[in-house]
C-alpha cells in the first residue's frame, strides 16, 4: 500500500471503497452476537482462552502447521521439528499480543520487533530488526515479489506512521491493511506470516472492536483457506481499489468466522452448564 498519496488519511479512503462500509458493518453485527451472549457474561475469561489457543493453531497451520487443536492443546513440548517450532511460536506469539496493548499506538515498530523476537526464539543479530540488504527471507509460503530492504524500510515506517496518527478508519480496515503490508513487506528475515496475523490481532483489540479478544481472525483465515488467502493478498498487492477491497472483505469474513468460533464455544459451554 502506498502511503504517500494525497489523502489525508488513507486509511478512512479505504474505508470507502465498494462493499467495504458493508463487509465493517457484517463484522460489528458478528462481534456484537458473540459479545451478547449469556455466557460471555459470566465465563468471559474461558472463551478469552480458547479463542487464543485457536487462534494459535489457525496462524500455525497458514504458515504450514496444520495440527489438530487438541495436538495443540496437549503438547507441552514445542522444540522439535519445524512444526513444533511454528506451533510453539505461534501459541508466543498470542500469549505476548495482550501485552503489547498499551504500546502499540505509540511505537508500532517497537511492537512488531518483539513479536518478531518472540516469535523466533533466537539471540541472532537478524532477530527484533527489520532485514538489511542481501539478508534472505524464509517465508516459503508467500511467494510475492519481495520489496528491498530500503523500500521495506520506507514503508514499513509509512505504516508506522498512519497507526501513530490514529484516524476515523475503521479497526477492520486498519487491521487489514498491517496485516497485508507486512506479509506484503515481509520486514523481517522470518515468522513474518505470524507476526502479521498477531498484528492484526493487536489492532482489533486495541481498537475496541474486540477488547476481550474473542474473535480470533486467525481461527476464520484458517478455515477459508491458505488458497483464498494468498489469492485476497494478491489483491492487496495489487494497490487497485477493487484488490483493496478484496482483501479487506476477506479479513472481515475471517473475523466473523472467529465470532462465529467463540459463539460456539459459548453453546458448548451453555449447554455443559446446563
Amino acid at each position: 500500500m502506498s502511503t504517500t498519496g494525497a489523502t489525508a488519511d488513507p486509511l478512512a479512503a479505504l474505508g470507502e471503497l465498494p462493499g467495504v462500509a458493508e463487509s465493517v458493518e457484517s463484522v460489528r453485527k458478528a462481534v456484537d452476537r458473540v459479545y451478547g451472549h449469556r455466557i460471555m457474561r459470566r465465563r468471559s475469561n474461558e472463551i478469552t482462552s480458547e479463542a487464543a489457543l485457536r487462534g494459535a493453531r489457525g496462524s500455525a497451520a497458514l504458515s504450514g502447521a496444520d495440527w489438530a487443536l487438541e495436538e495443540v492443546r496437549r503438547r507441552t513440548d514445542f522444540s522439535g521439528d519445524d512444526e513444533a517450532r511454528v506451533v510453539g511460536a505461534a501459541l508466543r506469539l498470542t500469549a505476548e499480543a495482550g501485552q503489547l496493548l498499551s504500546i502499540w499506538r505509540q511505537s508500532p515498530l517497537r511492537v512488531l520487533a518483539r513479536l518478531h523476537l518472540v516469535a523466533a526464539a533466537d539471540k541472532a543479530d537478524r532477530v527484533g530488526r527489520p532485514r538489511q540488504a542481501g539478508e534472505r527471507v524464509d517465508e516459503p509460503l508467500v511467494e510475492l515479489p519481495l520489496p528491498g530492504a530500503e523500500e521495506a524500510h520506507g514503508r514499513l515506517d509509512g505504516l508506522a506512521g498512519l497507526v501513530m496518527a490514529g484516524g476515523s478508519a475503521p479497526a477492520l480496515v486498519t487491521a487489514a491493511v498491517v496485516h497485508g503490508e507486512l506479509l506484503a513487506l515481509r520486514p523481517f528475515t522470518s515468522h513474518n506470516g505470524l507476526v502479521a496475523r498477531a498484528a492484526e490481532r493487536i489492532v482489533l483489540v486495541g481498537s475496541g472492536l474486540d477488547p476481550k479478544s474473542v474473535c480470533a481472525a486467525e481461527v476464520g483465515h484458517a478455515e477459508l483457506g491458505r488458497a483464498a488467502y494468498l489469492a485476497a493478498l494478491d489483491g492487496y498487492v495489487s494497490g487497485t481499489p477493487e484488490g483493496m477491497a478484496a482483501w479487506i472483505a476477506h479479513c472481515g469474513r475471517a473475523v466473523e468466522l472467529g465470532a462465529r468460533e467463540s459463539t460456539a464455544v459459548c453453546e458448548a459451554l451453555q449447554r455443559g452448564a446446563a
